[in-house]
């Protein structure tokens, strides 16, 4: 219970009322963590091969990022072309090193050489403290990464082998208590945004959201 306060405190932006770290506590990421609110926080910093830093400042607002169906997504190599292929692949494909896939602001995953990691096929997953003021690197890892519901690397697992651990709607992997417009509502309410004011119908989304987190 010591760990989940801290942790509360130090991740907890707050959208009327919900807390990303409470969003994590229900396995809400369909792409990454699956819930991240159980771990001890840490902020060093790691490189993929070919010395290309990931830190906070990888993880900008995430609307700036290329958005494909529901997902948003980057190449920290530039090689944003072939992550887009492999993500609008409709058979499947392995992702690019570089490669950044987000489905809400307080989480992301990253895919690294080959070699990094073969237990999470080279995937890295990170909990991300989000703000007015910027990112903060929470927590990240790999099969480490888990919460009251088992590893992150448990669920995604369930995704089809040609789907290199990426979940969306068809690939297997279990389905989400949360609607399309729930998730869409978090994403254009990033703190990190230059947002507009929240509309009636993304309010009336984080609302239900709420319902559902209780």
């Amino acid at each position: 219970m010591a760990k989940l306060k801290k942790l509360n405190q130090l991740y907890a932006h707050t959208l009327g009322g919900i807390t990303y770290a409470r969003l994590a506590k229900y396995g809400f990421n369909l792409i990454v963590l699956c819930a991240v609110a159980f771990l001890v926080s840490t902020d060093v910093g790691s490189t993929l091969e070919g010395d290309l830093a990931i830190d906070a400042n990888s993880f900008p607002c995430i609307t700036k990022m290329t958005p494909v169906r529901q997902l948003y997504v980057a190449n920290l190599r530039g090689d944003l072309d072939a992550t887009l292929a492999a993500v609008n692949s409709p058979t499947g494909a392995v992702y690019p090193p570089g490669t950044v896939i987000q489905l809400i602001p307080g989480e992301a995953m990253v895919k690294h050489d080959k070699g990094f990691n073969s237990e999470t096929m080279d995937w890295e997953f990170f909990a991300l403290d989000v703000s007015k003021d910027g990112t903060r690197v929470q927590k990240r890892g790999g099969a480490d990464v888990a919460n009251l519901f088992g590893t992150c690397l448990g669920c995604h697992q369930a995704a089809a082998p040609q789907w290199d651990l990426v979940c969306e709607t068809n690939h297997g992997c279990a389905p989400l208590p949360v609607t399309r417009a729930m998730i869409g509502a978090l994403q254009r309410t990033d703190p990190r945004c230059d947002n507009p004011a929240i509309s009636p119908e993304d309010a009336e989304a984080l609302k239900q959201l709420q319902e559902v987190l209780k």
